[in-house]
């Protein structure tokens, strides 16, 4: 019987604060029972196992990104578009480590098409669309930011840019200025 006051939700919120204290691979069922003072078996009638938890975690992760995405993006075009959403990203990484680390699990195809992942791709479509890309396109364009906002992301989170002058936010802010004057003279074969 599961104990009273333990939830599926309950559980995954507490593995995101878990993965944002102490990062996301060290998230496991042992540990989150742990957490709550519980003998392992408790949980599992609510998550089948760790692979399960850090799905539920990454869902979770794409979801909030989403969710902030969506707002920051909200009325905007163009390079105010491009910034607000690398922001968020950004900004979400950086207030909760683990989190964004689980938004980067490789999801199987089920839960993949189950997740917010659907709506950041729609996101930065319609970024893009403010950039008149040819449709064929946009899917390098997608490629191109991801790779970028999260390739800047993993190295400023990892201390790859701390030990050199400039400050990072002022190389974040000429990167965001080049992706835009890249996508307004977009080469195309």
């Amino acid at each position: 019987m599961a104990r009273v006051g333990l939830t599926t939700d309950r559980l995954v919120r507490a593995g995101a604060e878990l993965a944002d204290e102490v990062g996301f691979e060290q998230v496991t069922v042992s540990a989150l029972a742990r957490r709550f003072d519980v003998k392992v078996a408790s949980l599992y009638s609510h998550v089948k196992n760790s692979q399960d938890l850090k799905t539920r975690l990454a869902l979770l992760a794409l979801e909030e990104l989403a969710d902030q995405a969506a707002d920051a993006v909200a009325g905007r075009s163009g390079k105010d578009a491009l910034a607000a959403l690398g922001n968020v990203y950004r900004d979400y990484a950086r207030e909760h480590p683990g989190r964004y680390a689980a938004a980067q699990l490789r999801l199987d195809p089920e839960a993949a098409a189950a997740s917010a992942g659907r709506r950041h791709s729609q996101m930065t479509r319609a970024i893009l669309r403010g950039y008149d890309l040819p449709e064929r396109e946009e899917v390098h364009a997608v490629r191109l930011l991801g790779s970028v906002f999260h390739g800047y992301i993993s190295l400023e989170m990892g201390g790859g840019f701390s030990h050199s002058a400039p400050d990072t936010q002022e190389t974040w802010e000429r990167t965001l200025s080049a992706l835009d004057t890249l996508l307004r003279t977009w080469p195309t074969p």
